[in-house]
């Protein structure tokens, strides 16, 4: 009799003791299209081709349709093994690979014939290096530049939690004009859904930027539906603008397995409104909040209206 194997537990070792939880039903505003236009099939031969991972296939982003159709592909480097386990995550956990020195000209060439206007670039967590790979970001960046220099670029990073100030600096210095890095969620769930990070340190990490370079623009975003309260995200908001955080994205959390953290629920449409305004009632240049809102989900577009947004604000306090 043929044996089954479930290659979830594979690419998540560390859930495999983990009670089952049941996934729910998506409401009928988290449905999306199956992706298979041509666009869509254009974007996945290009990233193929240059044998380049995204964590859009990794993280099984519920847009990738919609984006990969206008070649809109954020780019996950440092390989496709991360180095932790975090509860919400869908990327594979174990021991990476060592860096590919050819990695940052082959991404520079994707996003060229691509004709990307603003590119994301995103990585695993690399806690098996000195730097967490900062210094192989930061050259990923550089590629980039040298390419295609009137390219945006927006860079959603690990924490470098435990590692020495210059990897974040190195970062910094790389001069992406947006840096993001994501809380994920309210301090109260760090245990059980980002236990190996740490919810000041990623705080910090943002308000580094902004002391290094006040004119980079920062942006984070957090998930709901896990158990949080309203108060709870409200704070975290305060506490981004106390940081200097430019840009806020709020969505919904879903669930990849069984095995995974468990969607406490499905928040309404009405109330990520609510969010939107209570946010930029507090400040924030530019905040994007929906049920399918991800980090990377209209990047290009909403980078446009950041810097219109600092402009007109400049505009008004001269």
């Amino acid at each position: 009799m043929a044996t089954i194997i479930d290659n979830r537990a594979f690419r998540h070792p560390e859930k495999r003791e983990r009670p089952e939880s049941e996934v729910l039903r998506k409401p009928d505003w988290l449905r999306v299209r199956a992706p298979g236009s041509a666009g869509y099939n254009e974007t996945r031969a290009i990233v193929k081709s240059h044998g380049l991972s995204t964590v859009c296939e990794e993280a099984a982003c519920p847009n990738i349709g919609e984006c990969w159709s206008i070649k809109h592909a954020t780019m996950m480097i440092m390989g496709e093994i991360c180095t932790r386990a975090c509860a919400f995550c869908n990327v594979t956990t174990g021991k990476p690979n060592a860096l590919d020195p050819t990695e940052p000209q082959r991404v520079a060439d994707a996003v060229a014939q691509m004709g990307l206007k603003h590119v994301v670039i995103t990585s695993v967590d690399r806690d098996d290096l000195d730097d967490g790979g900062a210094a192989h970001f930061a050259a990923v960046v550089r590629a980039i530049r040298a390419s295609t220099p009137l390219t945006t670029i927006e860079i959603l990073t690990p924490d470098f939690l435990r590692k020495p100030v210059s990897a974040a600096e190195t970062m910094i210095d790389a001069q992406p004009d947006v840096f993001n890095h994501n809380l994920e969620t309210v301090p109260r769930l760090y245990l059980t859904i980002r236990p190996g990070a740490r919810y000041f340190h990623s705080l910090r990490l943002l308000e580094r930027v902004k002391e290094r370079d006040p004119q980079q623009f920062t942006k984070s975003g957090v998930m709901v539906g896990l158990g949080e309260s309203k108060e709870e995200v409200m704070q975290v908001m305060d506490d981004m603008r106390s940081a200097g955080v430019d840009f806020l994205t709020i969505g919904q959390y879903l669930q990849p397995t069984r095995r995974h953290a468990a969607v406490e629920r499905f928040v309404e449409p009405d109330e990520f409104k609510a969010y939107e305004a209570i946010a930029r009632a507090k400040g924030f240049l530019m905040v994007s909040a929906s049920p399918l809102t991800r980090s990377s989900h209209h990047a290009g577009e909403d980078f446009a209206k950041l810097a219109a947004a600092r402009q007109a604000l400049e505009r008004r306090t001269a």
